[in-house]
């Protein structure tokens, strides 16, 4: 499903949202056109109406809120803001999961017992990049996140709610390491964000 990015209304729904660190070693805090990914991240939310809260804060204290939960992965730090927000009203709409994803460009080949075999075809498959917002049922529901790795958690909120999959733009894609940092950071030379990444994240 491919949503227009930029279809969001002036005043976006309130959404709280965090931006997941655990388990990402360093890269995090790596930096891109001058920030750290963290940060672009965290700028990311606040641009798009989302109030950023600490990775900490307790669950019920999110629920208790009625509002969707944004979460929003470092690693694709570049997720433009009317993408994040779409995203919120889309989830709002339909009360289900909205997940970013990117098409597949790698070759897949399928691997059996240690022998390389057919290649998989590349239109069938996705790769989660950012968000995933939880609509307020879903939030209300959970006890906690299922899992901070969003591929993991993406797996385990497609077998209980509805999640629908929408294509993120090129700008969202996710890095894995050096390299991919500085292939996105040629990708996004126009798109630097401000200085100041917006408002730092805060417990509820």
């Amino acid at each position: 499903m491919t949503i227009d990015p930029y279809d969001v209304q002036d005043d976006p729904p309130p959404a709280l949202g965090t931006v997941l660190t655990d388990g990402r070693g360093s890269l995090p805090f790596a930096l891109i056109h001058g920030e750290a990914l963290v940060a672009c991240a965290a700028w990311a939310l606040g641009e798009a109406g989302v109030l950023p809260v600490d990775e900490g804060t307790p669950w019920e204290a999110v629920a208790t809120t009625g509002e969707p939960f944004v979460v929003h992965d470092p690693l694709c730090p570049m997720t433009p803001p009317e993408f994040v927000a779409a995203c919120v009203a889309r989830a709002l709409e339909h009360a289900g999961v909205v997940v970013g994803v990117r098409p597949v460009t790698d070759t897949v080949k399928v691997v059996a017992d240690g022998v390389v075999g057919e290649t998989v075809d590349r239109d069938a498959l996705v790769s989660v990049a950012s968000p995933v917002v939880l609509p307020p049922e879903v939030v209300a529901d959970l006890e906690a996140l299922p899992s901070h790795d969003l591929v993991e958690l993406v797996a385990a909120l497609r077998g209980r709610y509805p999640v629908e999959l929408v294509e993120a733009p090129p700008a969202a894609r996710r890095i894995g390491s050096e390299e991919d940092l500085r292939v996105l950071e040629a990708l996004t030379a126009g798109d630097r964000p401000v200085d100041q990444p917006g408002p730092g994240p805060r417990g509820t």
